[in-house]
């Protein structure tokens, strides 16, 4: 239990639904605890595989501070929560573009590390999910801005094609077609990668 002006009081149990989490913090500021205490994990992992654990604590933290600011404004005809959150988490993401491009950079250079007294076959797995892991970094490094927010909001904040229109403000068909331009644009990289690694 925790105490000071966000304590919640005994019995308290987060609202099974978003729009009973809406409710109660325009009711109560102060609720709007339940939000964080739902998404936060969520927000985090993206953020994390977007720059890094330690730019994903600051930034996460951030997220959560202008959804609170915004909070009046948020419009529940308009989608979830969670791709609100992820909105505002990807619109922050976009003020550290450069952050987040030294980040994959770093991926895509960093040489795989050997697993250590470990059956054989998961060795190999091991090795060539670390060797791939750069490849993927680069590969991400080379999408436009657009077409990788788009890619990770699907592949690691596991947000749906409706959702992720939700969060970015564009059209489902337009989320369709940056994920296709998308896996092009990998998908050549990758080969390059592979013919010249």
């Amino acid at each position: 239990m925790t105490s000071g002006p966000g304590a919640r009081t005994a019995g308290w149990q987060a609202p099974e639904t978003d729009s009973l989490l809406v409710a109660g913090f325009r009711r109560d500021p102060e609720l709007f605890t339940g939000v964080y205490d739902r998404y936060f994990r969520d927000v985090y992992r993206y953020l994390a595989g977007r720059l890094g654990p330690q730019a994903a604590d600051d930034i996460a933290a951030e997220t959560f501070l202008e959804a609170f600011r915004l909070r009046d404004r948020f419009d529940p005809g308009r989608g979830g929560l969670r791709p609100w959150l992820f909105g505002i988490a990807t619109n922050l993401v976009a003020r550290h573009r450069r952050s987040e491009a030294r980040y994959y950079r770093t991926l895509a250079r960093r040489a795989p590390e050997r697993a250590a007294d470990s059956h054989e076959e998961r060795v190999v797995t091991s090795v060539t999910a670390e060797r791939m892991r750069g490849q993927l970094a680069g590969a991400l490094a080379a999408l436009p801005a657009g077409e990788r927010d788009v890619v990770l909001l699907v592949a690691i904040g596991q947000l749906s094609h409706q959702e992720v229109a939700e969060a970015l403000g564009i059209s489902y068909g337009t989320v369709g077609s940056r994920l296709s331009r998308a896996r092009t644009i990998m998908k050549d990289v990758l080969e390059q990668e592979t013919l010249h690694g």
